[in-house]
């Protein structure tokens, strides 16, 4: 997995939401869809940074900037976790998960089935 991805502000993350639910989409679109009230030089900046910091890229249509997420939700978060992982884990995966477990976020039950449908998948491949 390539390096974890920069943190998210909000309304940083909620843009973003609005790309994974939407597709592609105008600043102007991305606006109308919020449920605050933004002026459009503030979406586009908050756009402009999404790109810089590797979640967002853009394509020009007849002038028009067409914003798309460039992972899914699913890879960012996982780049996310890596980023935890790495920071307070030494990068081990396990002591995140038995750390998980301790804390009572997760139950031994229900780790036992993510292992399961992990070695069904890997066994279909």
């Amino acid at each position: 997995m390539r390096a974890p991805l920069p943190a998210l502000g909000d309304l940083e993350h909620e843009l973003l939401t609005l790309l994974w639910k939407h597709g592609a989409m105008t600043a102007v679109a991305v606006r109308r869809a919020l449920t605050r009230d933004l002026k459009d030089p503030t979406i586009r900046t908050v756009l402009r940074r999404l790109e810089e910091k590797g979640y967002v890229s853009h394509t020009v249509e007849r002038g028009t900037f067409i914003y798309t997420a460039k992972e899914t939700r699913e890879r960012a978060a996982a780049k996310a976790v890596q980023g935890i992982v790495d920071k307070f884990c030494g990068g081990s995966l396990e002591r995140m998960l038995l750390g998980l477990v301790e804390a009572s976020l997760i139950e031994p039950k229900q780790l036992g089935a993510i292992v399961g449908k992990v070695t069904r998948s890997q066994k279909a491949r």
